[in-house]
């Protein structure tokens, strides 16, 4: 920990008194941050994504409540925790799926000293009643994000966890390899027309609603495309970061790239991609032929042509999402990424900063 008075390198400011740090956190509030953090509460139970690389083998000391929809998104990591860190089977569950299930007496109840909330996604915003509750309660409340803009908001979002969580070295760690990893890729694609780069289609939870197509704008997995050097045909169509476009938008863009992704395992009933992890690479190429063959989907170029593949969709609200990238890039311009790796990053990435390793498949090309 830096010496009381200490700027950090981000600016953040370490104040001497009751209190170890006052940041600035990714909603661009001013927080004051107790010396010893030792109860926390996370408004969705997937930043344990972003608490894994940082806490590691104590990853479930601090925590002691967390919104439930971690556990039914991405039921096989969910698993795999609880089996590595039986503590996690244990976590207090604040809501379900949804902030407005969420209760702010059961939160208070827990006797939280830090709340880590996210801007965008599942969990409750800044102007919500949990947040005001917590601010009267004198608990500390830190918002960070990693779903609207992830490539800009993955970095400070990592420090300022660093920074709460007494982390600050593991932070650093990560957000070295993190960032070397996403220059090699946009440093190469700077070199690339735009002419020369693939238009692109992703559709988000592939097949598992009624009617086609989910899928990211500008931002979210749209940043992935157009950082990985492929044009999203979705982005001019779309007013927010994630939406829906019509099918017919789809046909007749015609897309040079298709990208179906998903997060169901192996044991999952009903449609949709099979990936992540515990998910064989079999299941998962299967499960992509089946997305394929809807009617509209199967006539795509992309299809027709062998250019369609799968990916995890929990990329698309993590830290790890550099692998999602890599992976982008290698399909987008092969020649141009012949050396690049993603399998070995991968490696990387799960070997050196996870307390559990995440044996599964998570990215699929017929």
């Amino acid at each position: 920990m830096p010496l009381l008075g200490a700027p950090l390198l981000d600016g953040t400011c370490v104040a001497a008194g009751a209190h170890a740090a006052t940041i600035t956190d990714m909603a661009g509030r001013t927080v004051e941050i107790p010396h010893d953090v030792h109860r926390i509460v996370l408004g969705e139970g997937r930043l344990i994504y972003a608490l894994a690389p940082l806490e590691r083998e104590h990853l479930f000391d601090r925590i002691v409540g967390w919104q439930g929809e971690f556990r039914t998104a991405d039921t096989q990591s969910y698993d795999q925790y609880v089996a590595r860190f039986p503590a996690a089977a244990k976590v207090a569950l604040i809501g379900k799926t949804t902030a407005d299930t969420i209760s702010p007496e059961k939160v208070l109840d827990l006797r939280p000293d830090l709340a880590i909330l996210t801007i965008s996604g599942h969990g409750p915003g800044a102007s919500s009643e949990l947040v005001s509750q917590l601010q009267a309660a004198h608990v500390p409340v830190v918002f960070v994000d990693f779903r609207a803009n992830p490539l800009h908001d993955t970095v400070p979002s990592m420090r300022i966890l660093g920074t709460v969580l007494n982390r600050q070295a593991e932070a650093q760690d990560y957000i070295t390899f993190y960032q070397s990893h996403l220059d090699r890729v946009t440093q190469a694609i700077a070199k690339v027309p735009m002419e020369q780069r693939p238009t692109v289609f992703i559709e988000m939870l592939a097949a598992m609603r009624e009617s086609c197509c989910h899928t990211a704008g500008k931002g979210n997995m749209g940043a992935f495309i157009e950082a990985a050097g492929g044009r999203n045909i979705a982005a001019p169509l779309l007013p927010g970061y994630i939406g829906d476009i019509a099918l017919e938008k789809v046909i007749a863009s015609d897309p040079d790239i298709y990208i179906a992704d998903g997060t169901k395992g192996p044991r999952a009933a009903g449609p949709g991609l099979r990936m992540g992890a515990e998910v064989s690479p079999d299941l998962a190429r299967s499960s992509l032929r089946t997305v394929e063959e809807r009617p509209g989907i199967s006539t795509l170029r992309a299809v027709t042509g062998g250019h369609a593949h799968g990916l995890w969709h929990a990329f698309y609200d993590s830290p790890y999402n550099i692998l999602a990238v890599e992976v982008m890039a290698k399909w987008f311009h092969p020649d141009l990424f012949a050396d690049l790796d993603p399998d070995r990053t991968e490696k990387e990435l799960y070997g050196r900063f996870l307390p559990v390793r995440q044996e599964g498949t998570f990215w699929i090309t017929p």
